[in-house]
């Protein structure tokens, strides 16, 4: 990993995301809360291709950055894909996945630190 801060790799994370025109992205610091990883981007697509285009985007603006993702899950189906980044973790969903887990509820004591509608 690379000395980025995790702010800085979910910026990345979010432009990334943006260029793909992911909708209603959000980053939270569940550094508080998990040891899992510091910030959550948690993002959504209007379909499983433009999901995997959105991990497609973040994975290699993130290895850009100097950060080679750990793992990457869900890619096949593109339903919910998550990247883990080490201290940031990318959950891109379609809208159904998005609203059927509702991240933003299960971790609802985390503060926001970026909301793009």
């Amino acid at each position: 990993m690379t000395d980025i801060s995790p702010r800085a790799m979910a910026d990345v994370v979010v432009d990334a995301a943006g260029d793909k025109k992911a909708e209603d992205i959000l980053v939270l610091n569940v550094s508080e809360l998990t040891t899992i990883a510091d910030l959550f981007v948690i993002c959504t697509g209007r379909g499983e291709r433009q999901v995997q285009a959105i991990a497609d985007a973040v994975r290699e603006k993130a290895i850009e950055a100097g950060r080679k993702p750990i793992g990457v899950e869900g890619y096949s189906s593109g339903r919910w894909v998550l990247i883990d980044l080490g201290d940031v973790v990318v959950h891109a969903f379609v809208p159904e996945e998005r609203q059927l887990y509702r991240l933003e509820r299960l971790w609802g004591d985390a503060p926001v630190v970026l909301r793009i509608a």
